[in-house]
């Protein structure tokens, strides 16, 4: 459940890289509970915004504020209250399950506060990730789902209100992954808690994601939910039918329309109707496809412009 505090606010983020900007102008707000997704090709931004968000990277300009603070000047105490899944916690091989969560939840506890939270019971974050029958096996011995949900868990271990994930299922199987998806879902039922995800798994972020950003060359292109970008490219749904035994295709933007269009005129002529609605995969392509043949268009304009100089 989202509500309108807001966790995440950014306005003008800039980073450049010499005379290469990497973010430019970017601009958005995340609210609590919500699960916001960042897409984006290779090379959008969306690991630099990450950074900078988490307090590791210093922007070149803009304002960024996450929980009130600006993660550049972030404490201690701001920190306990950020959750970082990161790709894998490699080095804890030896310890075993139980054991390096009470470990890393007794960093946590020197900062419990009425407004920051006590960190997590390590037999109760065990069982909320799901890893009870391996909680006093060591790390090393955990399939790769299993160690998928401990990387959660210790990113949730102090029982952050922001957790920020950055491909959190690259490299998982499909049972792993649905098992994954399954722990995220349950963890913003009662909407407290707030999530950033980077993922170039687009069934992904349709399944898990309030709201998608679609990040390209440094730019935010499009805001809003799969639906929401979908209608704001004009998406076409694909319609298929037969009738007297001849097969017809029609692209449209209004298959509901159709549908009933040619009901109304055929009646039960029409037979093995199908209608494939615009995915959030076509809407993707579509909006990154657009962004960039902007980038193009403007990049032969400039050079034009440069020779008749």
């Amino acid at each position: 459940m989202t509500t309108s505090e807001v966790v995440v606010d950014v306005d003008g983020l800039r980073m450049r890289y010499g005379t290469t900007d990497v973010l430019r102008d970017v601009n958005f707000r995340a609210h609590q509970g919500e699960v916001l997704c960042l897409l984006g090709p290779n090379g959008a931004g969306k690991t630099t915004s990450i950074e900078i968000m988490e307090g590791f990277r210093m922007r070149s300009a803009g304002r960024v504020e996450v929980l009130g603070t600006d993660p550049a000047h972030g404490d201690e105490p701001w920190r306990a209250r950020v959750g970082i899944v990161l790709q894998s916690w490699r080095d804890h091989g030896k310890w075993r399950v139980r054991q390096l969560l009470e470990h890393l939840g007794s960093y946590y506890a020197a900062y419990s506060t009425e407004s920051i939270k006590r960190p997590w019971d390590a037999s109760q974050l065990v069982a909320a990730v799901g890893l009870t029958e391996q909680a006093d096996k060591k790390v090393r011995m955990l399939s790769g789902g299993q160690r998928r949900r401990l990387d959660v868990a210790i990113g949730l271990v102090g029982r952050p209100e922001l957790v920020f994930l950055d491909e959190p299922t690259a490299g998982l199987d499909p049972v792993a992954r649905r098992g994954f998806h399954e722990l995220i879902e349950g963890l913003t039922d009662e909407g407290e808690t707030t999530i950033l995800l980077t993922t170039h798994d687009l069934s992904e972020a349709e399944k898990l994601a309030d709201r998608i950003l679609v990040l390209d060359g440094g730019r935010i292109i499009a805001d809003g939910t799969a639906a929401e970008l979908a209608r704001q490219i004009a998406g076409q749904d694909e319609v298929r039918w037969t009738r007297d035994g001849q097969s017809f295709r029609q692209s449209t933007t209004e298959s509901t329309r159709l549908v009933f269009d040619l009901f109304k005129q055929h009646g039960e002529a029409i037979e093995n109707l199908e209608v494939r609605r615009a995915s959030l995969e076509d809407t993707y392509l579509s909006l990154v496809h657009q962004a960039e043949s902007g980038t193009n268009e403007a990049a032969e304009t400039n050079k034009a412009e440069e020779v008749a100089r």
